[in-house]
């Protein structure tokens, strides 16, 4: 069950304002980019005409990147390819312990509503909470350099992962999309891929939220 504080910092998200008390760099840049570009909802039929704040966005987040310190000329040292995996190439970090993400943001309008669902997802899948590194630029695109925790297990069930999603209030609203109605979240694909089981637990490790009102 999703917890008062957690979900006080869900609707604060939701309506578009910054989260006090939490100094991590994904909400970091959340909260400037809501500063400098404001905060919006998803609007799918918009998804194009927002191509252009996208890109102002991008070429903001690398000017910032690089007077913060976070701009990345290489993935850190010996890190092994893995796959690609939806909007993600996926590597194993050196330690073993951790795979690093270097995504683009192609499923999402703005570069706001994808640090928005990064953050939404640390709050309500905390043991594989996303951390960011920094940003690097591939085939001339910016991309942000994420880090995971690595979980090995198995698939897990579909309807395990629906009981826990309904359990906290995301209903199953066709194959394995979910919504929330208090929250006005859409949550995609939530296919047994992209969720792993071990012993006993789910580890949600790839999810896409959207924000469907303010």
């Amino acid at each position: 069950m999703i917890s008062d504080e957690i979900r006080q910092k869900l609707q604060n998200i939701v309506r578009g304002i910054s989260l006090e008390g939490t100094s991590d760099r994904c909400t970091t840049v959340r909260s400037i980019l809501i500063e400098s570009f404001g905060a919006s909802s998803t609007v799918k039929r918009e998804f194009e005409s927002r191509s252009i704040i996208k890109e102002k966005q991008a070429e903001f987040l690398e000017r910032y990147a690089q007077k913060s310190g976070i701009w990345l000329e290489s993935l850190p040292s010996n890190t092994e390819y893995i796959t690609r995996g939806g909007e993600s190439m996926i590597y194993l970090a050196a330690d073993k312990l951790n795979v690093l993400k270097v995504n683009d943001a192609i499923y999402y309008a703005t570069w706001t509503e994808y640090f928005n669902s990064l953050i939404l997802h640390n709050l309500l899948f905390p043991n594989t909470a996303y951390s960011l590194l920094g940003f690097i630029k591939s085939d001339g695109n910016l991309h942000a350099v994420l880090q995971q925790p690595f979980i090995e297990g198995e698939q897990a069930k579909l309807s395990d992962i629906k009981d826990l999603l309904s359990f906290n209030g995301f209903e199953n609203t066709k194959r394995q999309d979910y919504y929330s109605k208090e929250f006005g979240l859409v949550l995609e694909d939530m296919h047994d891929e992209n969720v792993i089981s071990r012993q006993g637990l789910l580890f949600f490790i790839d999810t896409v939220f959207y924000i469907m009102t303010v």
